[in-house]
């Protein structure tokens, strides 16, 4: 397994491969990689020749007030783990390997951004398409794989592939959990461990509104209230960020569920923000 620091030395890596005649993944992490990651990374190692883990802490898509600075970092651990995985290339940069001084060209995708999670983190996703954009076309990979926690994310990132012709396929996998059903995520190490004991309540929760859907209950507003009910009565110290339906190609609310939807959620217990999803078949 090889190291890069440098977008040049990543670029000539995976130009040779392609010469070659190679198919190459890409998995775009944060690092501090766990058992959701490896999903991600075992399915991207099936799919191609050569597979690159990119472990990068975007400061792009942090707000002014949020946990860039803290989040949690091991990049020795993620090696290790990365080439146990059978990853060819890990891509870690440094910041200003990434955005020179001046810096000034953003990748957006607006209208699929302007809720959920867009309408609390503004320049999140602006950040997020911008990062991504930049390691696609570094790698130039057949295949991409991300994860479907972040479900506006990806969608918002197939647009983008879209509408700007990119080569690549995006794969979304689903949610690798915890056995009591809380979604993975690198920040959950934040969780104080009362936290971490009821915070399962947030997949309850999901399932509970999706078996009301499946009952014959199709109003989304009368279903978020159940789902807002279900965390008031079992994290009462929570503040729930959003709890919205809508349609998980566009991301455009949905008033009743009349086709599959997909309920997304974010939660704050603590100092800790988490996000949840399940997509409701009627």
């Amino acid at each position: 397994m090889e190291l890069f620091n440098t977008p040049e030395s990543l670029r000539s890596a995976c130009r040779q491969w392609r010469r070659q005649g190679l198919s190459v993944a890409l998995v775009p992490t944060m690092g501090f990689l766990h058992a959701g990651h490896m999903s991600l990374i075992d399915e991207a190692r099936k799919r191609a020749d050569k597979l690159v883990i990119s472990v990068f802490v975007n400061p792009t898509q942090f707000g002014p007030n949020e946990d860039l600075d803290r989040y949690p970092r091991d990049l020795p651990r993620d090696l290790r783990l990365a080439e146990e995985h059978g990853a060819d290339a890990v891509f870690a940069p440094e910041p200003g390997a990434m955005y020179a001084a001046d810096h000034a060209t953003w990748v957006e995708v607006p209208e699929l951004a302007k809720g959920l999670c867009g309408a609390s983190r503004p320049i999140h996703f602006r950040g997020v398409c911008t990062v991504v954009l930049k390691l696609l076309n570094l790698v130039q990979p057949d295949v991409a794989v991300f994860g479907q926690k972040d479900w506006q994310q990806l969608a918002i990132l197939r647009r983008m592939a879209r509408d700007l012709d990119l080569d690549a396929q995006l794969i979304g996998m689903p949610i690798f959990r915890e056995e009591d059903g809380l979604a993975m995520s690198s920040r959950n190490v934040y969780l104080t461990e009362d936290e971490r004991a009821r915070v399962p309540a947030i997949r309850q929760g999901l399932l509970k509104a999706r078996d009301a859907a499946a009952a014959g209950q199709r109003d989304a507003g009368a279903l978020a209230l159940m789902f807002r009910a279900h965390i008031a009565d079992t994290l009462p110290d929570a503040r729930i960020d959003y709890a919205s339906f809508v349609h998980p190609d566009s991301m455009a609310p949905v008033a009743r569920l009349d086709a599959p939807t997909l309920l997304a959620v974010a939660v704050f217990i603590g100092k800790v923000r988490l996000i949840d999803n399940i997509l409701i078949e009627v």
